[in-house]
């Protein structure tokens, strides 16, 4: 029997939250809706962060109204039942920063929202975390204590990112064990699943097995199964279909990936070059198809629908940009 591997696309989160053009939430709403169609396990929404900070993701509340108006139910397990995807639906996700973030959440699936996961997330850098959420690696795991508590409160599964798992654009490669030690923590703190995220792209097929090898053995391999450990690959340099085919001899199965390569970290560009993003959602299905995996927790990724999902994103991106580069280019004459 061909064993299966979980997808989760999270280009209209991972993927659009970096872009400078404003893009709509009617927009991202019909990019989830082609997602939920594809055959992709988990599309990953939106963050509760700041709007102030990430301003492409202050219409969280406002894109999970619309998903429930449409009717886009998550199912109660991830488990689509041996093969009838009839009626089934991915998991929805989205971020959740801190206490805030947790207060929009709960206050939304207290309207019925369907939202299926939260996760929180820290990094194995103490420069990278500073960074991006403002607070050292104790600090942010800290913060989500009282989150992961109110998720349990509210039956919601937790995933928990670790970025820079491979290397962080300030402090340079990362050991294995920093990561195994921070993957431990957050273990301890009762998430349900931990997502590896090579935030840089800076992987190679045997880096990546010296960090997954360190993880496992920090936590057991109880966290391979059922699908606990997750990959979060960006394609900076090409390596990420390798590094995939070196996730799946360890173990991993379980995988993030964004249509059309949307996304990539900001601190991973120079002004020049803009790097690419996540490991494209095709080249991930290829790949596993290619190693004797089944993409898809049940009946197989639909490739026109995901090529369509992956078409209507980059369109929308590019509209964007060209937006934003006029806006720009208006405001400087």
């Amino acid at each position: 029997m061909v064993e299966r591997v979980r997808i989760t696309d999270v280009s209209p989160r991972d993927g659009l939250q970096n872009e400078p053009g404003a893009i709509s939430t009617a927009d991202k709403l019909k990019l989830v809706e082609l997602l939920c169609v594809s055959g992709v396990d988990e599309v990953e929404v939106t963050s509760f962060v700041s709007a102030r900070w990430v301003p492409q993701l202050g219409d969280a509340a406002e894109l999970l109204r619309g998903i429930a108006s449409v009717g886009l139910l998550s199912p109660a397990r991830e488990d689509r039942g041996g093969g009838d995807s009839a009626g089934w639906r991915p998991v929805l996700s989205a971020l959740v920063p801190n206490d805030k973030g947790m207060d929009a959440a709960a206050a939304l699936i207290g309207e019925g929202v369907p939202l299926g996961k939260l996760s929180v997330f820290t990094a194995a850098s103490e420069a990278f975390c500073q960074r991006n959420i403002n607070a050292d690696i104790a600090q942010s795991l800290e913060r989500f204590v009282p989150v992961i508590a109110r998720c349990k409160a509210l039956g919601v599964p937790v995933r928990g990112y670790v970025s820079c798992v491979i290397a962080c654009p300030f402090e340079g490669p990362i050991a294995p064990a920093q990561v195994a030690s921070v993957c431990e923590r957050l273990a301890a703190l009762g998430v349900d699943e931990i997502d590896l995220g090579d935030t840089i792209g800076a992987g190679t097929p045997e880096m990546t097995s010296a960090m997954l090898s360190a993880v496992v053995g920090a936590l057991g391999p109880r966290w391979l199964t059922p699908l606990r450990l997750t990959l979060h690959l960006h394609d900076t340099f090409g390596q990420a279909s390798a590094c995939v085919r070196a996730a799946l001899a360890a173990g991993v199965r379980s995988f993030d990936s964004s249509v059309a390569g949307l996304g990539g970290c900001p601190y991973a560009s120079v002004p020049a070059r803009r790097v690419p993003g996540n490991i494209a959602t095709a080249l991930l299905v290829r790949t596993l198809r290619e190693e004797g995996f089944a993409p898809g927790l049940s009946a197989d990724v639909d490739d026109g629908a995901l090529e369509e999902a992956g078409v209507f994103a980059a369109g929308v991106v590019a509209r964007a940009r060209v937006a934003a580069s006029q806006s720009s280019a208006g405001g400087t004459s």
